[in-house]
């Protein structure tokens, strides 16, 4: 007689004809029950309650990766590669506690091949040094889905875009801070005129040595003003940089010309410092959280290779973008529907929830239709090639214009505006004002000139948006909204009109509301249920497995899955039958309230679960508070079964589009555009990329802030979603403290003018007050900005 069919109990595969029994426990192969002994030895058991089928590793999964033994893919993904010796970056999105960094940290105790490995845990990665020669690259990562830590390998990783940062500013930044320093610490003797013989002696020495200190500080750490200002002029425009750039030449020639004829000491600290607090506030202003990407598109949610199907039957691993019309894919349970095809065997049960909005899987016979960017969740799939990658629904999406936004903002152009005609009235104030000194009294025409420009530099007003907005999208960070730039505040301020998405955006993804209704099943009946739902990867299954934690994990002794219908289950005799109605022998007739999942034990009908959308924690009260300020829409791919629940929670009259493909809610944008609306929108998908790029604000709301979200303008924790509402509030806010900035810098610049032109202030003193200036500007926009920010608890 046959031996009993078990499950592992680590990856919950079947044990076939024979298998390993550890602990009473079953296993399929050595490296399932090699894992587990590890695990427990470490204490690191409750592994297996973390999630369901922990160990759970893909259908498929050794064929999945069979494109990384192509040589040319496999050296465009490794980082480094000296002989045997290689080291390859992986995205693992699974990584979410201090366990997982010990278990992939300690790769080398299941392999000796890998070297050592170390985990970037805000990025979700993993660096991973290995021995070549003992552990090929599609071994290593087969390793990482055997015990449950599947990468993510995407089209964009092989296009080998890697993050760039902006070290050139960080070393400009350095060396005008260290110039400073110094030049500062070599002035005491001009600050304090002791008048030590030793100090005078070696007077013109220092001098010269910060002439020396000052050389780098404008010919490279200023560098980029006077680029700025230049390609301004020879485009005809007189950008805030110009008066900035004559005022550090201004600066830099007459400290030059007064040590060079010994006329003093010339003014190389206050030009060092206005030129490190200048690169402070650019260097504020450009950062933001290196491990988010505003950027992604489509390639990033592609595999690199799938599984082409030859005349001869045989199967073979090509990269995703060699394949044409006409060819035949292999399309396994989880992976990605790459191109735009036709089903030619096989049930499919496609999940287009990310691409279309469409909260229910949809079910493909042979014949239908599928498009790019589903994911097949049930048994392998044979598919032909319709249209290329390049050419399919997702790319055709990507082409649009709306994907080249402007980045222009009301302050950049006030700003310049300001430049433009502060800098004529400066010169002309200065030229003026020179020439009638030159007149009046020619030993004070060189003095006035110079501190006409020096005192008249508009620094202050070039850090005041930069400080504000830099502090904001550090606080705004730390409350879990991560703008992209200080551009997308100032865009902010300006919306009149929000836009929402409704699944995975006004619903959460990781919870739901489940209801049984049916006759209460026996302990034994529930635990069967638990470790039936364990042993598939479903969606579903994984939403009802989380709500069985208190039953205790025993092998099965059959388990099957049947596509499009449902999981059957068995220990010892007893049965059980898990999914449709017909599929579990149902006889009512009712209407269903959402997505139903029916139970049968032992050919026994015992109820159901009723699992509907769970909306957001405060939505409500965020949607009425935003409604007093901003007209709402809601735009959803999903269909009409929810419209009267949005009714309850939404503000009254709230207009509701349902079924919108992703170019319905791009055009629904412009067309907003077009009546002069400023639009901002809120989604979370692929099906929203367009609407969220077109818009002038796009913001991506997330679960998980490191894993896939569209090109968007700024990331929305899923915790803070509730919080919305302020930070729309305080990015206005901030805008005042702009405004009020750029009055009191004009204002000092005005006092200052009139003690420049008549005479009365020296080019020391202007020098020592305008980075003055500066630091209270940006000491003002800092606590300021700081205080409106109190808002967010």
């Amino acid at each position: 007689m046959p031996e009993k069919e078990h499950s592992c109990f680590h990856c919950g595969d079947p044990c076939r004809d024979t298998h390993l029994i550890f602990e009473e426990k079953n296993f399929c192969c050595r490296g399932c029950k090699t894992v587990y002994q590890l695990f427990q030895q470490n204490d690191l058991g409750y592994y297996y309650e973390m999630e369901a089928a922990a160990g759970n590793s893909p259908k498929g999964a050794g064929r999945k990766y069979d494109f990384l033994e192509d040589s040319q893919i496999s050296e465009r993904l490794l980082d480094f590669h000296d002989g045997s010796h290689k080291v390859v970056n992986l995205s693992i999105p699974g990584i979410h506690c201090s366990s997982c960094i010990w278990i992939l940290e300690n790769l080398q105790k299941l392999n000796p091949g890998i070297i050592s490995s170390q985990v970037d845990f805000p990025q979700k990665k993993a660096r991973i040094h290995f021995d070549g020669d003992c552990i090929s690259l599609k071994e290593l990562v087969n390793l990482l889905v055997a015990i449950g830590y599947e990468p993510s390998i995407t089209l964009e990783d092989y296009g080998g875009k890697k993050p760039t940062s902006n070290r050139r500013l960080i070393y400009q930044l350095g060396i005008a801070g260290f110039a400073f320093g110094n030049i500062m610490f070599l002035s005491f003797p001009e600050y304090f005129e002791s008048g030590e013989y030793w100090l005078e002696q070696y007077k013109g020495l220092f001098r010269w040595i910060m002439f020396a200190f000052s050389l780098p500080v404008v010919f490279y750490s200023a560098s980029g003003y006077f680029t700025a200002a230049f390609k301004g002029l020879r485009s005809g425009i007189l950008n805030i940089d110009v008066p900035i750039a004559l005022g550090i030449i201004t600066l830099f020639l007459r400290s030059t010309l007064e040590i060079a004829f010994d006329w003093g000491s010339g003014f190389f600290d206050s030009l060092s410092g206005l030129v490190f607090f200048l690169l402070l506030g650019r260097f504020f202003q450009q950062k933001t959280y290196s491990y988010l990407s505003f950027e992604r598109d489509y390639t990033s949610y592609f595999p690199i290779a799938v599984t082409r199907l030859n005349g001869d039957g045989t199967e073979q691993s090509n990269p995703v973008h060699e394949v044409v019309k006409g060819d035949r894919l292999l399309i396994r349970n989880g992976d990605l529907i790459p191109v735009d095809s036709v089903l030619l065997k096989g049930k499919g049960e496609i999940d287009y929830s990310f691409v279309s909005g469409e909260a229910r899987p949809v079910f493909k016979a042979t014949g239908d239709k599928l498009f790019a960017g589903g994911k097949q969740l049930g048994a392998t799939l044979e598919i032909e090639v319709l249209k290329p990658v390049s050419q399919s629904y997702l790319t055709e999406l990507w082409s649009d214009s709306a994907f080249s936004k402007n980045t222009d903002t009301p302050f950049r152009n006030l700003t310049d505006r300001i430049g433009k005609r502060f800098t004529w009235v400066v010169l002309s104030i200065a030229f003026t004002s020179g020439a009638f000194w030159l007149w009046y009294d020619p030993s004070l025409a060189m003095n006035v000139f110079t501190a006409v420009l020096i005192i008249a530099c508009p620094c202050a007003i070039a850090l005041a948006a930069p400080f504000t907005l830099g502090n904001l999208l550090r606080i705004f960070g730390k409350k879990g909204f991560y703008v992209k730039d200080t551009e997308t505040l100032e865009r902010m301020a300006q919306i009149n009109t929000i836009i929402f998405d409704k699944t995975g955006t006004l619903t959460t993804r990781s919870e739901n509301s489940i209801r049984y209704n049916g006759v209460e099943l026996t302990q034994k009946e529930a635990a069967l249920l638990k470790n039936t739902l364990r042993a598939s990867g479903h969606p579903l299954s994984q939403m009802l497995y989380k709500q069985l934690a208190v039953y205790n994990i025993v092998p099965l002794d059959r388990f099957e899955e049947h596509l499009g219908e449902g999981l059957e289950g068995r220990i010892a005799e007893d049965s059980i039958r898990i999914g449709s109605r017909d599929f579990v022998g149902a006889e009512t007739t009712s209407e269903a309230l959402g997505t139903e999942v029916h139970i049968s034990t032992n050919d026994s009908y015992k109820g159901c679960f009723s699992i509907q959308n769970k909306y957001r924690k405060g939505m409500g009260a965020l949607l009425s508070e935003l409604a007093d300020d901003y007209s709402l829409a809601l735009l959803s791919g999903d269909n009409t079964a929810e419209k009267e629940a949005l009714e309850e929670v939404l503000p009254p009259l709230t207009p509701m589009y349902f079924n919108q493909r992703p170019k319905e809610k791009l055009q629904f944008v412009k067309s907003l555009q077009q009546e002069g609306k400023e639009v901002l929108m809120v989604g979370d998908g692929l099906n929203d990329a367009g609407a969220l790029a077109q818009s002038q604000v796009g913001i991506a709301v997330t679960e998980e802030s490191n894993l896939f979200t569209p090109a968007c303008d700024a990331i929305l924790d899923s915790r803070s979603f509730a919080d919305l509402g302020s930070f729309l509030k305080i990015s206005n806010r901030a805008m005042g403290v702009i405004r009020l900035s750029f009055a009191l810098s004009l204002l000092y610049n005005l006092v200052g003018l009139y003690f420049a032109i008549t005479g009365q202030l020296e080019p020391v003193i202007a020098a020592i007050l305008m980075p003055l200036s500066s630091i209270s500007i940006v000491a003002f926009t800092t606590l300021a900005s700081t205080w409106i920010g109190r808002k967010l608890k």
